[in-house]
């Protein structure tokens, strides 16, 4: 029997899993069969939500993971969750025509009529929520998404859309995909990330906790500084991938005491790091959807046990260096 716990999101009239299972290395050009694999393994584990992006592969992540799921058969059994609008070298890619164009792209590209959860990949503040609130909402009433979110929107934009949708009669924003770990981001990795982590996103995490918005949190393992290869020693001459990222983002002398601790309370738990750090961010007061592109059937089991394990507040105060 599954481990796999459930939530919901307005529209979307299917349980959503809690784990969502990344899809970057799904792509054309790799092996199918291995693929494939991957997003069984996912599935046979109860996972029934998959995060694509219309950027990702220059279409080829989305054509795969419609291959997918039309040859076994499960598209009313699935959640795809759709990211479009992604800014490009050029501009700001935030506006109803390029939504609606990436979102055509990616209707044909998965041979689906309709998308579960569409999501901009992207926000641009200073382009105004009414254009883009209608937009979405016209796609909505012709059945080609059942609900939209925003990734890397502040929580202050997403109280904007919901004024004007409230105002106007229209449907809100359903989720939200900010950046969520243990470890504090203390760079964005590019520019116009969004993140609720450590104390300076103390305000978002708030206003997540009282509402209870759904949130679909990305790079929940701090782009592998959780994987329990870095340390105060190595962190500057370790070359394996992501590592130049890590050291920009999270190789900070505060991150690197939640990682003392996190291996401390692994060690006494019986569990690995990433597996403590995959359990705080669903330990947490809020209604939170982890997106962990799992490499293999074992790491996806591994990342489902940790969404069982529940830790208390003052545990998770600790890890946080909130309480000595």
């Amino acid at each position: 029997m599954s481990k796999m716990q459930y939530g919901h999101v307005p529209g979307v009239d299917k349980p959503v899993s809690r784990i969502v299972q990344g899809t970057t290395m799904i792509n054309e050009g790799g092996d199918e069969k291995e693929m494939f694999a991957l997003l069984d393994a996912a599935f046979e584990n109860g996972c029934n939500a998959f995060d694509t992006a219309h950027i990702y592969g220059g279409g080829g992540n989305e054509r795969m993971v419609g291959n997918w799921i039309r040859s076994r058969g499960i598209r009313e059994e699935v959640v795809i969750i759709a990211k479009g609008a992604h800014h490009s070298r050029d501009r700001r890619r935030v506006t109803p025509w390029d939504i609606s164009a990436d979102l055509h792209d990616s209707l044909a590209r998965f041979q689906v009529d309709y998308i579960d959860l569409y999501i901009l990949h992207r926000d641009d503040p200073t382009f105004p929520v009414s254009p883009i609130i209608d937009c979405l909402n016209d796609h909505e009433d012709y059945g080609r998404i059942s609900a939209f979110g925003g990734s890397n929107w502040s929580h202050i934009r997403l109280q904007e859309a919901a004024r004007y949708a409230d105002l106007t009669d229209q449907t809100p924003f359903a989720a939200s995909s900010p950046n969520f770990s243990l470890a504090e981001q203390h760079e964005e990795p590019w520019p116009g990330c969004v993140s609720i982590s450590g104390t300076k996103g103390a305000a978002g995490r708030e206003w997540y906790r009282q509402t209870q918005f759904p949130v679909f949190a990305w790079s929940t393992l701090a782009s592998g500084f959780w994987s329990d290869r870095y340390s105060r020693d190595n962190y500057q001459t370790l070359d394996i991938p992501a590592a130049g990222l890590v050291r920009q983002c999270y190789c900070r002398e505060d991150n690197f005491q939640r990682l003392d601790r996190v291996r401390e309370m692994a060690k006494e738990k019986g569990l690995t790091v990433p597996q403590l750090a995959t359990a705080y961010v669903f330990s947490q007061p809020l209604n939170v959807f982890g997106l962990i592109a799992s490499a293999n059937r074992a790491e996806f089991e591994a990342n489902l046990e940790a969404l069982s394990l529940e830790l208390t507040a003052e545990e998770c105060s600790w890890l946080d260096l909130r309480e000595k």
